[in-house]
């Protein structure tokens, strides 16, 4: 059947603008004949000749996979059970083409209401947004389709007929080309013609609906007819009275089918592109709801209104170079409501012509897509920025720097400040992780105000920051100048009270910078010399600045080297374990120190102050620390069967890493009690180092180790974070005298009194106190008037293998059995 030629004239039918926008194809199904009908626009959307007409299983055919199966269920149910379905499926044409497509179907039923097949709507959906499936559904049943008993004509301002469908050509008795042109109301009895005009004209006049009903056409049949006013004339139904209430049914949709739409639908004019541009001739409710204008507000107006003052520029363009060419475009576009509100909409703009190719108006509809903005916002800002702090993350510093180093581009000169904060763990473990990130924050604001405009502040994590110094033309200090400049008001800065709830924190930092630009650098490089000096900074007592330079990168590279060789000479046990005895007043033995010794083969002999802070840096210290402390408890137990040697003690350093291992603990009572031995033959030698963060539970800790009866020694005493306070506190047993007192013990008189002062301490707090480092009788003698009775050093013997010591120990035997005396 031959399908409804569209309108030429600007009162083209409202619905079937909308439809045929939205690329719409029409079928029909015949149950009892076993028929098919499809419309062109359907056999081009299969990618068919219009005129191939398939059967039901080849249509069926074309759709993928389970969508076939999905579809065909959907026809059954309509036919036999009346159900209407509403389907999005993926088509497959001729060509191979797939394209998802909502298919929208209703019972086809005969005059006396039995099912006699099914009829629906095909329309083609972009991925992301298509019309409603109750538009197509009601399209359907519009009589818009072919085989419509609905009769349709349009008449301009003065009346004449511009259109007619064959229905009305057949309800009328003219074709078409006695129709057009002619007065709508010649075609009704002469008595009804004047009335007819008046009635029509003033209609069109005030531009209002019209609504007659039971009219005598001439000659045809009684007719209602409903008038719609629509661009610069009306749209007329005309349908006959034995139809009247299916008619109105189908009107009532009319009516309403677009205006329940939620996505937002206009319809402009098809008036140029430029100034004042096209004006809207049709808005439905969901506009009006989401906009919050009325249909009168912005009638005849253009919708360039809708998107404020700050126009997208590139999404209108695309806009109007699509009208200009008469194509279909989608954008994403921010319009605003009446009362000033932004939102988002994913705009779909179509064009809709007539059979000639005239363009008549254009469509578009708009999905609102605020919600999904805002997370696409979110996710972006996430990405380059620093949720805590506001401030920019890791992935923008490093974007900065690769175009500041001409990675990206031209290099530039500038300064690179490595920011951490002093002692940031001490808040986080005593105050909680709360304020220490309410302390991050006001961190982050102090030092925005400490750079220029155009310098980067950025956060690493945790609480490390970092601040990029770029030379520029509008700019043009020295960066090292810069860099002092800026330095000193971060110290200052961030060196003021911090006002938490209900607690005061003071907190200084340490400060890295690397300058960079007069020669070719690396952005790793840069990250790491910023990160050297850093440390720098926290090794010369924090609260400093430190700028790189190359020595700082040999030492790092030196260190970096005996790290590696480090790891590999343990894996290959070439790490040993001597011991150095400690003797007391008389010359006996009272026990001995374990020390580590590592015979490097290239290097020879590595001394522990040599890579004992690397062994600590890569934590390779736990592993063999707890090494040592098994080795040393088995040789307690081996001398603990022999009655000359069961009186000795081996003391064990401990690192403060060790120290605070969570399994340290555990690991001294296993090795004690696996060994059998005395607990207070295991004495642990700990640094001063151990106070100087963290007090209480370390103290904790002291006190598990005395509970189980192994001794405690404080190493080094005097030259690290001494103090009395804290001493007297301590759970110890043992204080020893540093070396470096020792040394010039008898020709300085400010490390013979700090020796003293030492020995006298231990006496009045009832601790026992040894001296190392003692290598003249001279010094040893003065120890002894002092009241230090227990000595170690090179004068009664060097550090040893367990073999020679075990032979140093067998001498030394053999010579107290002779009479001997020592005098002091």
């Amino acid at each position: 059947m031959k399908m409804d030629r569209l309108i030429a004239q600007d009162s083209q039918q409202l619905l079937e603008l909308v439809e045929r926008s939205a690329f719409v194809g029409f079928w029909r199904r015949d149950a009892r004949a076993g028929s098919l009908y499809w419309s062109p626009q359907l056999a081009r959307l299969h990618g068919a000749p219009q005129d191939f007409t398939p059967d039901f299983e080849e249509a069926l055919s074309h759709y993928v996979g389970e969508h076939r199966t999905e579809l065909r269920e959907a026809v059954r149910a309509c036919e036999e059970e009346g159900k209407p379905f509403d389907l999005e499926l993926q088509l497959q044409s001729l060509q191979g083409r797939r394209t998802w497509v909502r298919c929208v179907g209703e019972p086809l039923r005969d005059a006396h209401g039995a099912i006699v097949g099914s009829e629906g709507i095909v329309q083609e959906i972009a991925p992301a947004g298509h019309a409603s499936g109750t538009l197509l559904r009601h399209t359907v049943s519009m009589g818009g389709a072919p085989g419509s008993a609905e009769a349709f004509v349009t008449i301009d301002r003065q009346g004449r007929i511009s259109y007619a469908n064959e229905q009305a050509e057949q309800l009328l008795g003219a074709a078409g080309d006695r129709l057009l042109g002619r007065k709508v109301w010649s075609f009704f009895q002469m008595r009804l013609r004047l009335a007819l005009e008046e009635r029509f004209m003033q209609a069109l006049d005030k531009r209002e609906a019209i609504e007659l009903e039971e009219l005598d056409a001439q000659g045809v049949h009684w007719l209602e007819l409903r008038g719609f006013p629509f661009g610069a004339g009306m749209a007329l139904h005309l349908r006959d009275v034995s139809t009247r209430r299916r008619a109105q049914q189908h009107l009532t949709l009319l009516e309403g089918s677009i205006a329940r739409l939620n996505d937002i639908v206009i319809i402009t004019e098809a008036a140029p592109f430029r100034a004042p541009g096209p004006r809207i001739v049709f808005v439905n409710d969901a506009f009006e709801r989401r906009t919050g204008y009325t249909r009168e507000e912005v009638l005849g107006r253009s919708p360039r209104f809708l998107q404020g003052p700050d126009t997208q520029r590139p999404q209108l363009d695309r806009i109007r170079t699509a009208l200009e060419q008469w194509e279909r475009v989608r954008v994403d576009l921010i319009n605003y409501t009446k009362a000033g509100e932004p939102y988002w909409v994913d705009l779909d703009v179509s064009p809709v012509w007539d059979e000639s190719r005239r363009l008549t108006h254009w469509v578009a509809v708009g999905r609102d897509i605020t919600e999904r903005k805002r997370d696409e916002e979110k996710i972006q800002y996430l990405a380059f920025y620093d949720p805590l702090t506001q401030l920019p993350n890791r992935q923008t510093l490093l974007d900065r720097l690769h175009d500041a180093v001409g990675e990206n581009g031209h290099a530039r000169e500038g300064a690179l400040m490595f920011i951490d904060l002093d002692n940031f763990k001490v808040l986080n473990d005593t105050l909680g992780h709360q304020k220490g990130d309410l302390l991050l924050q006001q961190v982050g604001r102090r030092l925005r105000n400490c750079v220029a405009k155009g310098d980067l502040v950025a956060r690493l994590g945790g609480d490390e920051f970092v601040v990029l110094i770029e030379n520029t033309p509008q700019k043009p200090l020295d960066p090292l100048t810069a860099a002092q400049i800026v330095s000193q008001r971060v110290l200052e800065a961030l060196g003021q009270p911090y006002v938490l709830p209900g607690y005061l924190h003071h907190s200084t930092c340490s400060i890295g910078v690397t300058l960079f630009g007069k020669q070719p650098s690396s952005v790793n490089e840069l990250l790491k010399q910023a990160d050297l000096a850093m440390y720098q900074a926290k090794a010369a007592g924090r609260n400093a600045v430190r700028f790189f330079d190359p020595e700082m990168q040999e030492v790092a590279t030196a260190n970096a080297a005996l790290a590696a060789d480090l790891r590999q000479a343990w894996r290959d046990n070439h790490l040993q374990i001597e011991y150095q005895p400690q003797v007391g007043l008389d010359g006996s033995m009272t026990g001995v120190e374990a020390l580590l010794r590592w015979q490097h083969p290239t290097r020879g002999i590595v001394g522990p102050e040599e890579f004992i802070p690397t062994a600590e840096e890569t934590s390779l210290i736990i592993p063999i620390g707890h090494w040592v402390l098994e080795a040393a408890c088995a040789q307690l137990a081996v001398w603990a069967q022999r009655p000359d040697r069961a009186h000795l003690s081996i003391a064990v350093n401990v690192s403060v890493r060790q120290f605070r291992h969570p399994e340290f603990i555990d690991e001294v009572v296993s090795c004690v009690r696996r060994s059998g031995i005395p607990p207070d033959r295991l004495k642990l030698e700990l640094t001063e180092s151990l106070l100087a963060d963290n007090l209480e539970a370390t103290i904790a800790r002291m006190r598990n180790l005395k509970e189980m009866g192994v001794r405690l020694s404080v190493d080094d005493f005097g030259i690290g974070y001494s103090s009395l306070s804290y001493l007297k506190r301590l759970p110890i047993d043992e204080l020893k005298i540093d070396r470096a007192f020792v040394k010039d013990i008898l020709t300085d008189g400010n490390d013979a009194a700090i020796a003293a002062t030492i020995i006298d301490l231990c006496r009045n707090l009832g601790l026992e106190v040894i001296a190392e480092g003692v290598e003249t009788e001279e010094q040893r003698a003065f120890l002894a008037r002092q009241g230090c009775h227990r000595y170690q050093g090179y004068l009664f013997c060097r550090p040893l293998p367990l073999e020679q010591l075990e032979e140093f120990m067998d001498a030394k035997a053999a010579a107290t059995s002779q009479p001997s005396s020592v005098e002091t």
